[in-house]
């Protein structure tokens, strides 16, 4: 890291926000944010966080589900305990089958799927909008699998050619899909949010 980007971080807003809050990274305001909007996350939802690590979109989540909901993080890297019953983590790959049993034998159904998952950053353009677009894709296949019917989903992508496809995808499972970016996110980020709602079995009519 240069010392320039330590720097630059230290001045964030939303880093000393987070800091002040006692969040675990910056990210949190994104997801309070994108809840206010859309309304995705209720109390007493079961909610999926693919890409969890450190726990910033873990801890907002489990502010609106309250005691009475549920949250599961996932992430290749080990998510320190939040020491909650009702927050729970696995350490593994989402988009391996061994990951996502392990994800169904925890939380077999759930009403909301979220992401703020990035890939590892090759610096090539390109391979960084792929490997985003794959990871999304592993998302929304774990949707088939254990979204509840109406539920809701939400998922950053990085920018690029493949995106409109990838919304489309989207579009074919929910009844309403909105891509969108929180004043969280840093003005030079070439990240995008996609919120979607009404989770189908059958693409809407």
């Amino acid at each position: 890291m240069s010392k320039r980007w330590l720097r630059e971080k230290k001045r964030d807003y939303y880093y000393k926000k987070a800091k002040e809050e006692e969040y675990r990274s910056r990210a949190s305001f994104k997801l309070r944010q994108l809840n206010e909007k859309f309304c995705l996350i209720k109390k007493g939802d079961k909610v999926l966080d693919l890409g969890a690590a450190p726990g910033g979109w873990m801890q907002v989540a489990r502010e609106i589900v309250g005691s009475s909901g549920f949250v599961l993080g996932v992430d290749l890297a080990k998510i320190k305990d939040f020491r909650l019953e009702n927050v729970k983590s696995i350490q593994g790959d989402f988009t391996r089958k061994e990951t996502i049993e392990n994800i169904k034998e925890i939380l077999p159904s759930c009403d909301v799927i979220i992401s703020d998952a990035s890939p590892d950053i090759s610096g090539v353009w390109d391979i960084d909008h792929f490997r985003s677009v794959g990871l999304c894709r592993s998302a929304l296949s774990i949707a088939d699998e254990i979204l509840k019917p109406g539920g809701n989903f939400l998922i950053k992508i990085f920018q690029g050619e493949h995106t409109s496809e990838f919304l489309n995808e989207v579009k074919k499972k929910f009844g309403y899909v909105k891509a969108t970016k929180p004043g969280a996110s840093r003005s030079g980020s070439a990240e995008i949010y996609i919120a979607a709602k009404g989770f189908a079995s059958q693409p809407p009519q």
